[in-house]
């Protein structure tokens, strides 16, 4: 159950400082009146030590279902991992009221709203970037990230202050900011998994070494 400092890290329901997402999430609601259709909230324990930061909502997964990675195939892979490396228990089924529950683990995205085709702007990156490092400072036992492809890589050095050059994307790779350790995978979109740019063995290696080294 996520506390109330972590809550006060979220966007309101009707946040606007996206003008663009804003309008896109106006007309989903209107077309689809029973989905979740807002910022999508962190998902987890703020006292957990492993943080996991997506791209974004989904249109079909989170953005429907309102939490995060549940709903499309992304989550399906995301979550039999976590469960495999004990960073969550119960069974995944899609759905908010599956009874799923993270460990030691906390799931956000570097933008909170669904964007058009997946793709948020820079500028709405740089929008959204207060919220995540809210998110880092609501969590005092935070010590591993993963960062699920480039997006969620670049806008984490911004907000861990990592230089580019210091630290490169590259999928398994870690780097150290501080107290932190910043750990890289391709993210575990269909996409990615399809053309086989990311396998399960290499997915599940990145949560193998986070698992080791915080034990």
């Amino acid at each position: 159950m996520s506390s109330p400092a972590l809550a006060a890290t979220e966007p309101g329901r009707n946040c606007p400082l996206c003008p663009r997402l804003a309008e896109f999430r106006a007309a989903a609601r209107a077309r689809e009146p029973g989905w979740f259709n807002a910022p999508v909230p962190s998902f987890g324990d703020a006292r957990a030590r492993l943080l996991i930061v997506g791209l974004a909502p989904g249109m079909q997964g989170a953005n429907r279902t309102g939490r995060p990675f549940t709903g499309d195939y992304a989550g399906d892979l995301l979550y039999a991992t976590l469960i495999e490396y004990g960073f969550a228990r119960g069974h995944y089924q899609a759905r908010p009221d599956d009874g799923l529950k993270l460990v030691d683990c906390l799931i956000s995205n570097a933008v909170r709203c669904v964007p058009p085709q997946n793709k948020p702007l820079p500028a709405e990156i740089n929008t959204c970037r207060p919220y995540l490092a809210a998110t880092i400072e609501a969590m005092p036992r935070v010590a591993a990230i993963v960062a699920l492809g480039r997006v969620a890589h670049d806008t984490l050095l911004k907000t861990l202050k990592l230089k580019s050059a210091a630290a490169p994307f590259a999928h398994g790779a870690m780097h150290r900011a501080g107290r932190l350790k910043l750990y890289d995978s391709y993210h575990c979109s269909r996409y990615n998994t399809n053309t086989g740019v990311l396998t399960p063995d290499m997915f599940r290696s990145v949560f193998a070494r986070v698992k080791a080294e915080l034990d």
